[in-house]
Protein backbone atom coordinates (compact mmCIF):
# COMPACT_ATOMS: atom_id res chain seq x y z
CA UNK A 1 0.00 0.00 0.00
CA UNK A 2 0.93 3.39 -0.47
CA UNK A 3 0.97 5.75 2.56
CA UNK A 4 2.10 9.04 2.97
CA UNK A 5 4.47 8.55 0.08
CA UNK A 6 6.02 4.81 1.56
CA UNK A 7 5.08 1.78 0.22
CA UNK A 8 4.15 -0.04 3.33
CA UNK A 9 2.39 -3.88 4.20
CA UNK A 10 -0.67 -3.83 6.24
CA UNK A 11 -0.35 -3.18 10.14
CA UNK A 12 -1.59 -6.94 10.35
CA UNK A 13 1.04 -8.26 7.87
CA UNK A 14 -2.19 -9.90 5.97
CA UNK A 15 -2.71 -10.00 2.43
CA UNK A 16 -5.24 -11.21 0.11
CA UNK A 17 -4.75 -13.03 -3.16
CA UNK A 18 -5.84 -11.51 -6.89
CA UNK A 19 -6.92 -14.06 -9.63
CA UNK A 20 -6.96 -13.76 -13.38
CA UNK A 21 -10.34 -14.03 -14.07
CA UNK A 22 -9.43 -15.77 -17.85
CA UNK A 23 -7.86 -18.82 -15.75
CA UNK A 24 -8.79 -18.81 -12.37
CA UNK A 25 -5.28 -18.65 -11.48
CA UNK A 26 -3.31 -16.26 -8.76
CA UNK A 27 -1.37 -13.41 -9.70
CA UNK A 28 0.15 -12.14 -6.91
CA UNK A 29 -0.88 -11.20 -3.27
CA UNK A 30 -1.73 -7.73 -1.89
CA UNK A 31 -1.55 -6.08 1.18
CA UNK A 32 -4.85 -6.64 3.22
CA UNK A 33 -5.61 -3.26 4.80
CA UNK A 34 -8.05 -2.64 7.56
CA UNK A 35 -9.21 0.13 9.83
CA UNK A 36 -5.90 0.31 11.38
CA UNK A 37 -4.24 1.19 7.86
CA UNK A 38 -7.32 3.50 6.92
CA UNK A 39 -6.94 5.13 9.83
CA UNK A 40 -2.86 5.72 9.12
CA UNK A 41 -3.44 6.73 5.57
CA UNK A 42 -6.46 9.40 6.83
CA UNK A 43 -3.81 10.90 8.96
CA UNK A 44 -0.94 11.07 6.57
CA UNK A 45 -3.68 12.98 3.78
CA UNK A 46 -4.51 15.13 6.78
CA UNK A 47 -1.37 16.38 7.23
CA UNK A 48 -0.28 16.78 3.31
CA UNK A 49 -3.55 18.62 3.32
CA UNK A 50 -2.94 21.40 5.96
CA UNK A 51 0.83 21.25 5.02
CA UNK A 52 2.84 21.03 1.83
CA UNK A 53 0.03 20.76 -0.49
CA UNK A 54 -1.38 23.67 0.83
CA UNK A 55 1.30 25.77 -0.21
CA UNK A 56 0.67 24.38 -3.88
CA UNK A 57 -0.45 27.23 -6.00
CA UNK A 58 -3.14 26.34 -8.76
CA UNK A 59 -0.33 26.54 -11.00
CA UNK A 60 1.44 24.27 -9.27
CA UNK A 61 -0.89 21.69 -9.54
CA UNK A 62 -1.98 22.40 -12.68
CA UNK A 63 2.11 21.44 -13.64
CA UNK A 64 1.76 18.69 -11.66
CA UNK A 65 -1.38 17.11 -13.04
CA UNK A 66 0.13 17.80 -16.86
CA UNK A 67 3.22 15.53 -15.79
CA UNK A 68 1.11 12.82 -14.81
CA UNK A 69 -0.52 13.07 -18.06
CA UNK A 70 2.30 12.38 -19.52
CA UNK A 71 3.43 9.44 -17.13
CA UNK A 72 0.28 7.82 -17.91
CA UNK A 73 0.35 8.12 -21.26
CA UNK A 74 4.07 6.70 -21.48
CA UNK A 75 2.92 3.90 -19.70
CA UNK A 76 -0.27 3.23 -20.56
CA UNK A 77 0.54 -0.19 -22.14
CA UNK A 78 1.35 -1.38 -18.04
CA UNK A 79 -1.65 0.05 -17.04
CA UNK A 80 -3.93 -1.61 -19.92
CA UNK A 81 -2.07 -5.11 -19.34
CA UNK A 82 -2.47 -4.95 -15.32
CA UNK A 83 -5.95 -4.16 -16.18
CA UNK A 84 -6.26 -7.19 -18.46
CA UNK A 85 -4.78 -9.45 -16.38
CA UNK A 86 -6.46 -8.32 -13.06
CA UNK A 87 -9.73 -7.96 -14.96
CA UNK A 88 -10.05 -9.82 -17.89
CA UNK A 89 -10.72 -7.27 -20.35
CA UNK A 90 -9.64 -7.69 -23.94
CA UNK A 91 -6.54 -6.00 -24.04
CA UNK A 92 -7.27 -4.25 -27.42
CA UNK A 93 -10.44 -2.61 -25.27
CA UNK A 94 -8.25 -1.42 -21.69
CA UNK A 95 -5.81 -0.39 -24.36
CA UNK A 96 -8.19 2.40 -25.81
CA UNK A 97 -8.55 4.06 -22.24
CA UNK A 98 -5.37 5.89 -23.06
CA UNK A 99 -7.03 8.40 -24.63
CA UNK A 100 -9.47 9.33 -22.13
CA UNK A 101 -7.46 8.92 -19.63
CA UNK A 102 -4.90 11.80 -20.57
CA UNK A 103 -7.43 13.59 -21.48
CA UNK A 104 -9.26 13.44 -17.89
CA UNK A 105 -5.71 14.63 -16.44
CA UNK A 106 -5.20 17.52 -18.65
CA UNK A 107 -9.09 18.65 -18.43
CA UNK A 108 -9.14 18.99 -14.74
CA UNK A 109 -5.40 20.56 -14.85
CA UNK A 110 -6.85 23.49 -17.25
CA UNK A 111 -9.79 23.69 -14.36
CA UNK A 112 -7.06 23.67 -11.53
CA UNK A 113 -6.51 27.56 -12.58
CA UNK A 114 -9.98 28.43 -13.41
CA UNK A 115 -11.66 28.11 -9.74
CA UNK A 116 -12.51 31.49 -8.91
CA UNK A 117 -14.59 33.14 -6.23
CA UNK A 118 -17.19 36.57 -7.08
CA UNK A 119 -17.89 40.14 -5.20
CA UNK A 120 -20.82 40.38 -4.66
CA UNK A 121 -22.45 44.22 -4.23
CA UNK A 122 -24.96 43.93 -1.37
CA UNK A 123 -28.38 44.59 -1.41
CA UNK A 124 -28.61 45.52 2.12
CA UNK A 125 -25.78 45.84 3.53
CA UNK A 126 -23.90 49.82 3.94
CA UNK A 127 -22.06 51.19 0.65
CA UNK A 128 -19.28 50.78 3.05
CA UNK A 129 -18.71 47.40 2.89
CA UNK A 130 -17.46 44.79 0.82
CA UNK A 131 -18.40 41.30 -0.20
CA UNK A 132 -16.52 38.79 -1.69
CA UNK A 133 -16.56 34.28 -1.73
CA UNK A 134 -13.79 31.99 -2.05
CA UNK A 135 -13.10 28.71 -3.10
CA UNK A 136 -12.07 26.75 0.08
CA UNK A 137 -10.39 22.70 -1.10
CA UNK A 138 -13.29 20.18 1.30
CA UNK A 139 -10.21 18.61 2.39
CA UNK A 140 -9.66 14.67 3.08
CA UNK A 141 -11.61 12.46 0.16
CA UNK A 142 -12.33 9.07 0.67
CA UNK A 143 -12.27 7.77 -2.68
CA UNK A 144 -13.83 3.90 -3.60
CA UNK A 145 -13.83 2.21 -6.83
CA UNK A 146 -15.58 -0.69 -7.91
CA UNK A 147 -13.82 -3.09 -10.33
CA UNK A 148 -14.90 -2.97 -13.53
CA UNK A 149 -12.86 0.05 -14.81
CA UNK A 150 -9.52 -0.05 -12.59
CA UNK A 151 -7.43 2.48 -14.07
CA UNK A 152 -10.40 4.25 -15.72
CA UNK A 153 -12.49 5.01 -12.33
CA UNK A 154 -8.73 5.89 -10.89
CA UNK A 155 -8.06 8.97 -12.98
CA UNK A 156 -11.52 9.76 -12.85
CA UNK A 157 -11.23 10.39 -8.99
CA UNK A 158 -7.86 11.86 -8.57
CA UNK A 159 -8.56 14.68 -10.85
CA UNK A 160 -10.74 16.54 -9.00
CA UNK A 161 -8.60 16.08 -6.03
CA UNK A 162 -5.00 17.38 -7.48
CA UNK A 163 -7.01 20.14 -9.17
CA UNK A 164 -9.00 21.64 -6.24
CA UNK A 165 -5.79 21.37 -3.64
CA UNK A 166 -7.63 18.09 -1.77
CA UNK A 167 -6.11 14.92 -0.66
CA UNK A 168 -6.98 10.86 -0.91
CA UNK A 169 -7.46 8.17 0.32
CA UNK A 170 -8.39 5.90 -2.53
CA UNK A 171 -9.74 2.30 -1.78
CA UNK A 172 -9.76 0.24 -5.00
CA UNK A 173 -11.82 -2.93 -5.12
CA UNK A 174 -10.22 -5.71 -3.98
CA UNK A 175 -10.21 -7.52 -6.96
CA UNK A 176 -8.43 -5.10 -9.46
CA UNK A 177 -5.97 -3.69 -7.40
CA UNK A 178 -2.99 -3.80 -9.49
CA UNK A 179 -3.37 -0.92 -11.96
CA UNK A 180 -4.41 1.59 -9.17
CA UNK A 181 -1.06 0.72 -6.94
CA UNK A 182 0.44 1.21 -10.27
CA UNK A 183 -0.89 4.90 -10.88
CA UNK A 184 -0.11 5.84 -7.26
CA UNK A 185 3.53 5.24 -8.60
CA UNK A 186 3.20 7.53 -11.14
CA UNK A 187 1.50 9.84 -8.76
CA UNK A 188 5.14 9.85 -6.47
CA UNK A 189 6.77 10.24 -10.07
CA UNK A 190 5.11 13.31 -11.09
CA UNK A 191 5.70 15.04 -8.32
CA UNK A 192 2.80 14.95 -5.75
CA UNK A 193 3.95 15.39 -2.38
CA UNK A 194 3.60 12.23 0.20
CA UNK A 195 0.32 12.18 1.37
CA UNK A 196 -1.65 13.90 -1.15
CA UNK A 197 -2.58 10.26 -2.70
CA UNK A 198 -3.05 7.67 -0.43
CA UNK A 199 -4.08 3.85 -1.88
CA UNK A 200 -4.91 1.41 0.65
CA UNK A 201 -5.79 -2.18 -0.63
CA UNK A 202 -8.19 -4.22 1.10
CA UNK A 203 -11.80 -6.26 1.43
CA UNK A 204 -15.19 -4.42 2.46
CA UNK A 205 -14.13 -3.86 5.89
CA UNK A 206 -11.61 -1.14 4.38
CA UNK A 207 -13.66 0.46 2.64
CA UNK A 208 -16.47 0.68 5.77
CA UNK A 209 -13.95 1.82 7.87
CA UNK A 210 -13.14 4.69 5.38
CA UNK A 211 -16.63 5.42 4.77
CA UNK A 212 -17.28 5.62 8.49
CA UNK A 213 -13.81 7.36 9.30
CA UNK A 214 -14.65 10.93 10.95
CA UNK A 215 -11.34 12.35 9.40
CA UNK A 216 -12.50 12.08 6.02
CA UNK A 217 -14.88 15.22 4.88
CA UNK A 218 -16.26 13.83 1.36
CA UNK A 219 -16.63 10.32 -0.05
CA UNK A 220 -16.75 10.02 -3.74
CA UNK A 221 -18.12 6.41 -4.34
CA UNK A 222 -18.60 4.50 -7.61
CA UNK A 223 -20.76 0.74 -6.88
CA UNK A 224 -23.70 -0.76 -6.37
CA UNK A 225 -26.67 0.84 -4.92
CA UNK A 226 -26.86 -1.46 -2.24
CA UNK A 227 -23.22 0.05 -0.66
CA UNK A 228 -24.24 3.23 -1.61
CA UNK A 229 -27.05 2.66 0.82
CA UNK A 230 -24.67 1.78 3.24
CA UNK A 231 -22.32 4.38 2.79
CA UNK A 232 -24.91 6.52 3.01
CA UNK A 233 -25.62 5.14 6.64
CA UNK A 234 -21.93 4.99 7.65
CA UNK A 235 -21.50 8.84 6.49
CA UNK A 236 -23.45 10.00 9.12
CA UNK A 237 -21.15 10.09 12.11
CA UNK A 238 -19.39 13.56 10.97
CA UNK A 239 -22.18 14.46 7.89
CA UNK A 240 -19.43 13.84 5.28
CA UNK A 241 -20.49 15.03 1.67
CA UNK A 242 -21.00 12.39 -0.70
CA UNK A 243 -21.35 11.78 -4.67
CA UNK A 244 -22.74 8.59 -5.29
CA UNK A 245 -22.63 6.92 -8.99
CA UNK A 246 -24.55 3.90 -8.27
CA UNK A 247 -26.21 1.14 -10.81
CA UNK A 248 -28.52 1.25 -13.83
CA UNK A 249 -30.85 -0.75 -15.76
CA UNK A 250 -30.48 1.97 -18.57
CA UNK A 251 -33.44 2.08 -21.21
CA UNK A 252 -31.96 1.70 -24.86
CA UNK A 253 -34.86 2.45 -27.40
CA UNK A 254 -34.97 1.87 -31.11
CA UNK A 255 -37.15 3.55 -33.13
CA UNK A 256 -38.59 1.69 -36.61
CA UNK A 257 -36.87 4.54 -38.65
CA UNK A 258 -33.25 4.27 -37.02
CA UNK A 259 -30.38 2.67 -39.24
CA UNK A 260 -30.24 -0.60 -38.33
CA UNK A 261 -26.57 -1.19 -39.82
CA UNK A 262 -25.68 1.59 -37.09
CA UNK A 263 -28.37 0.54 -33.91
CA UNK A 264 -27.72 -3.43 -34.37
CA UNK A 265 -24.11 -2.66 -33.79
CA UNK A 266 -24.61 -0.02 -31.39
CA UNK A 267 -27.02 -2.09 -29.08
CA UNK A 268 -24.60 -5.03 -28.44
CA UNK A 269 -21.78 -2.69 -27.68
CA UNK A 270 -23.91 -0.59 -25.50
CA UNK A 271 -24.15 -4.46 -23.10
CA UNK A 272 -21.73 -6.51 -24.50
CA UNK A 273 -18.57 -4.31 -24.17
CA UNK A 274 -16.63 -5.04 -21.18
CA UNK A 275 -18.31 -8.45 -20.61
CA UNK A 276 -21.57 -6.39 -19.54
CA UNK A 277 -20.02 -5.32 -16.55
CA UNK A 278 -20.48 -1.30 -16.70
CA UNK A 279 -23.34 0.43 -14.84
CA UNK A 280 -24.66 2.22 -17.55
CA UNK A 281 -25.31 -0.49 -20.12
CA UNK A 282 -28.18 -0.84 -22.48
CA UNK A 283 -29.65 -3.87 -21.04
CA UNK A 284 -33.51 -3.02 -21.48
CA UNK A 285 -33.79 -2.94 -25.47
CA UNK A 286 -36.91 -1.65 -26.28
CA UNK A 287 -37.59 -2.23 -30.23
CA UNK A 288 -40.55 -0.67 -32.08
CA UNK A 289 -42.98 -3.28 -32.98
CA UNK A 290 -42.59 -3.05 -36.95
CA UNK A 291 -38.53 -3.94 -37.13
CA UNK A 292 -38.93 -5.84 -33.80
CA UNK A 293 -38.52 -8.97 -35.52
CA UNK A 294 -35.82 -8.23 -38.35
CA UNK A 295 -34.25 -6.71 -35.43
CA UNK A 296 -33.93 -9.39 -32.89
CA UNK A 297 -32.96 -11.71 -35.50
CA UNK A 298 -29.68 -9.52 -36.64
CA UNK A 299 -29.11 -8.77 -32.70
CA UNK A 300 -29.10 -12.57 -32.53
CA UNK A 301 -26.50 -13.05 -35.07
CA UNK A 302 -24.13 -10.29 -34.61
CA UNK A 303 -24.10 -11.84 -30.90
CA UNK A 304 -22.84 -15.15 -31.75
CA UNK A 305 -20.29 -13.66 -33.96
CA UNK A 306 -18.69 -11.80 -30.91
CA UNK A 307 -15.14 -13.19 -30.25
CA UNK A 308 -15.25 -14.28 -26.50
CA UNK A 309 -11.59 -15.84 -25.41
CA UNK A 310 -8.62 -15.00 -24.28
CA UNK A 311 -7.95 -11.21 -23.17
CA UNK A 312 -4.61 -11.11 -23.77
CA UNK A 313 -5.19 -12.42 -27.56
CA UNK A 314 -5.47 -9.35 -29.56
CA UNK A 315 -8.45 -10.88 -31.75
CA UNK A 316 -10.79 -11.16 -28.77
CA UNK A 317 -13.58 -8.60 -28.59
CA UNK A 318 -15.16 -9.78 -24.97
CA UNK A 319 -13.07 -11.39 -22.25
CA UNK A 320 -14.50 -13.11 -18.76
CA UNK A 321 -16.15 -12.17 -16.05
CA UNK A 322 -14.21 -10.76 -13.52
CA UNK A 323 -15.24 -13.40 -10.78
CA UNK A 324 -16.91 -16.60 -9.54
CA UNK A 325 -18.92 -14.35 -7.16
CA UNK A 326 -20.26 -12.62 -10.35
CA UNK A 327 -20.52 -15.86 -12.54
CA UNK A 328 -22.18 -17.86 -10.10
CA UNK A 329 -24.39 -14.03 -9.52
CA UNK A 330 -25.12 -13.76 -13.24
CA UNK A 331 -25.56 -17.92 -14.07
CA UNK A 332 -28.76 -17.25 -11.49
CA UNK A 333 -30.34 -14.81 -13.83
CA UNK A 334 -29.85 -16.51 -17.16
CA UNK A 335 -31.83 -19.52 -15.58
CA UNK A 336 -34.72 -16.84 -13.94
CA UNK A 337 -35.31 -15.67 -17.61
CA UNK A 338 -35.60 -19.44 -19.39
CA UNK A 339 -37.83 -19.90 -16.21
CA UNK A 340 -40.23 -16.92 -16.55
CA UNK A 341 -40.72 -17.47 -20.29
CA UNK A 342 -38.06 -15.04 -22.18
CA UNK A 343 -36.81 -16.44 -25.24
CA UNK A 344 -33.34 -17.43 -25.31
CA UNK A 345 -31.83 -16.41 -28.87
CA UNK A 346 -27.88 -16.83 -28.30
CA UNK A 347 -25.58 -17.48 -25.35
CA UNK A 348 -27.32 -18.10 -22.16
CA UNK A 349 -24.99 -20.48 -20.45
CA UNK A 350 -21.24 -20.51 -19.03
CA UNK A 351 -18.42 -21.82 -21.50
CA UNK A 352 -17.23 -24.97 -19.97
CA UNK A 353 -15.32 -27.21 -22.78
CA UNK A 354 -12.24 -26.11 -24.16
CA UNK A 355 -9.61 -23.60 -23.22
CA UNK A 356 -11.73 -21.31 -21.38
CA UNK A 357 -13.47 -23.29 -19.23
CA UNK A 358 -11.22 -22.79 -16.46
CA UNK A 359 -12.34 -19.13 -16.67
CA UNK A 360 -15.18 -17.43 -15.89
CA UNK A 361 -16.95 -16.72 -19.66
CA UNK A 362 -20.08 -16.35 -20.46
CA UNK A 363 -20.99 -15.34 -24.07
CA UNK A 364 -22.54 -12.68 -25.34
CA UNK A 365 -26.85 -13.13 -24.60
CA UNK A 366 -29.90 -12.27 -25.99
CA UNK A 367 -33.24 -12.43 -24.13
CA UNK A 368 -36.36 -12.09 -26.17
CA UNK A 369 -39.79 -11.19 -25.91
CA UNK A 370 -39.04 -10.19 -22.39
CA UNK A 371 -41.82 -8.96 -20.22
CA UNK A 372 -41.66 -5.65 -17.78
CA UNK A 373 -42.33 -7.32 -15.00
CA UNK A 374 -39.32 -10.24 -15.02
CA UNK A 375 -36.07 -10.28 -13.17
CA UNK A 376 -34.06 -10.22 -16.22
CA UNK A 377 -35.67 -6.87 -17.00
CA UNK A 378 -35.71 -5.40 -13.35
CA UNK A 379 -32.45 -5.97 -12.03
CA UNK A 380 -28.82 -5.49 -12.50
CA UNK A 381 -27.22 -8.24 -13.79
CA UNK A 382 -23.77 -7.11 -14.77
CA UNK A 383 -23.23 -9.17 -16.91
CA UNK A 384 -23.49 -9.62 -21.18
CA UNK A 385 -27.52 -10.06 -20.65
CA UNK A 386 -29.54 -8.13 -22.59
CA UNK A 387 -33.32 -7.89 -22.14
CA UNK A 388 -35.97 -6.98 -25.59
CA UNK A 389 -38.83 -5.92 -25.37
CA UNK A 390 -41.59 -4.54 -28.28
CA UNK A 391 -43.08 -0.64 -28.08
CA UNK A 392 -45.79 0.80 -29.88
CA UNK A 393 -45.72 4.26 -29.04
CA UNK A 394 -43.32 6.98 -28.25
CA UNK A 395 -45.11 7.78 -25.14
CA UNK A 396 -45.59 4.01 -24.18
CA UNK A 397 -41.84 3.88 -24.66
CA UNK A 398 -40.71 6.70 -21.95
CA UNK A 399 -42.90 5.78 -19.81
CA UNK A 400 -41.84 2.13 -19.56
CA UNK A 401 -38.29 3.58 -19.60
CA UNK A 402 -38.74 5.45 -16.41
CA UNK A 403 -40.16 2.24 -14.81
CA UNK A 404 -37.36 1.61 -13.13
CA UNK A 405 -35.72 2.34 -9.36
CA UNK A 406 -32.78 3.62 -11.59
CA UNK A 407 -32.05 6.38 -14.07
CA UNK A 408 -28.27 6.47 -14.85
CA UNK A 409 -28.39 6.72 -18.57
CA UNK A 410 -30.29 5.92 -22.16
CA UNK A 411 -29.71 5.48 -25.95
CA UNK A 412 -32.39 6.20 -28.52
CA UNK A 413 -31.88 5.08 -31.77
CA UNK A 414 -34.29 7.05 -34.67
CA UNK A 415 -33.62 9.40 -37.74
CA UNK A 416 -36.38 11.65 -36.22
CA UNK A 417 -35.66 14.63 -34.42
CA UNK A 418 -38.89 14.75 -32.94
CA UNK A 419 -38.63 11.28 -31.19
CA UNK A 420 -35.03 12.01 -29.94
CA UNK A 421 -36.02 15.31 -28.14
CA UNK A 422 -39.53 13.93 -26.75
CA UNK A 423 -37.44 10.52 -25.05
CA UNK A 424 -34.34 12.67 -24.24
CA UNK A 425 -36.70 15.55 -22.51
CA UNK A 426 -39.04 12.68 -21.06
CA UNK A 427 -36.94 9.94 -20.21
CA UNK A 428 -35.52 10.64 -15.92
CA UNK A 429 -31.80 9.50 -16.65
CA UNK A 430 -28.58 11.63 -16.13
CA UNK A 431 -27.55 10.46 -19.80
CA UNK A 432 -28.77 9.83 -22.93
CA UNK A 433 -27.14 8.60 -26.29
CA UNK A 434 -28.50 9.56 -29.31
CA UNK A 435 -27.41 7.35 -32.59
CA UNK A 436 -24.24 6.11 -30.19
CA UNK A 437 -23.80 5.09 -26.64
CA UNK A 438 -21.18 4.89 -23.58
CA UNK A 439 -19.40 7.90 -25.53
CA UNK A 440 -18.16 10.35 -22.51
CA UNK A 441 -15.87 13.87 -22.81
CA UNK A 442 -14.43 15.30 -19.65
CA UNK A 443 -16.15 18.17 -20.79
CA UNK A 444 -19.39 16.61 -19.91
CA UNK A 445 -20.92 15.53 -16.41
CA UNK A 446 -22.18 12.26 -15.58
CA UNK A 447 -24.53 10.40 -13.37
CA UNK A 448 -27.47 9.25 -12.10
CA UNK A 449 -31.23 10.00 -10.76
CA UNK A 450 -33.27 7.68 -8.72
CA UNK A 451 -31.56 5.14 -6.80
CA UNK A 452 -28.43 5.35 -9.52
CA UNK A 453 -27.15 8.04 -7.11
CA UNK A 454 -26.27 11.90 -6.79
CA UNK A 455 -23.86 14.14 -7.41
CA UNK A 456 -21.84 14.17 -11.31
CA UNK A 457 -18.75 13.29 -12.62
CA UNK A 458 -16.83 14.87 -15.05
CA UNK A 459 -17.34 18.59 -16.22
CA UNK A 460 -17.25 22.07 -13.91
CA UNK A 461 -20.12 20.40 -11.82
CA UNK A 462 -17.52 17.83 -10.69
CA UNK A 463 -14.94 19.73 -9.59
CA UNK A 464 -17.41 21.85 -7.62
CA UNK A 465 -18.14 19.17 -5.06
CA UNK A 466 -14.92 19.46 -4.03
CA UNK A 467 -14.83 22.89 -2.76
CA UNK A 468 -16.69 24.52 -0.06
CA UNK A 469 -18.09 28.13 -0.40
CA UNK A 470 -16.76 30.83 1.92
CA UNK A 471 -18.42 34.46 2.19
CA UNK A 472 -16.53 37.14 3.14
CA UNK A 473 -18.21 40.42 4.41
CA UNK A 474 -15.45 43.73 5.06
CA UNK A 475 -17.46 46.61 6.77
CA UNK A 476 -14.72 49.32 5.70
CA UNK A 477 -13.55 51.94 7.15
CA UNK A 478 -14.80 55.25 5.77
CA UNK A 479 -15.34 56.42 2.53
CA UNK A 480 -13.12 57.94 -0.02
Amino acid sequence: MLIDGEWVQALSGETFPTLNPATGQVLTHVAKGQAADIDRAVRAARRAFEGPWSRFRPADRQRVMLRLAELVEQHYEELALLDTLDLGGPISRTRLGRTRAASLLRYYAGLATAVHGECIESSVLPRESLTYTMRDPVGVVGAINPWNGPIGMAVWKLCPVLASGCTVVLKPAEQTPLSSLRLAELCLEAGVPAGVVNVVTGLGDAGAALAAHPGVDKIAFTGSTQVGRAIVQASAGNLKRLSMELGGKSPNIVFADADLDLAVPGAAQAVFANSGQICSAGTRLFVQRPIYDEFVQRLAEHAARVRVGDPLDERTEMGPLVSQDQLDRVCGYLRAGVEEGARLLAGGHRLQDGPLAQGYFIPPTVFADVTDHMRIAREEIFGPVVSVMPFDTVEEVIARGNDSEYGLAAGVWTRGLDNAHLVARGLRTGTVWVNCYQMLDPAVPFGGYKQSGYGRESGNEHLNEYFETKAVMLKLSGTA
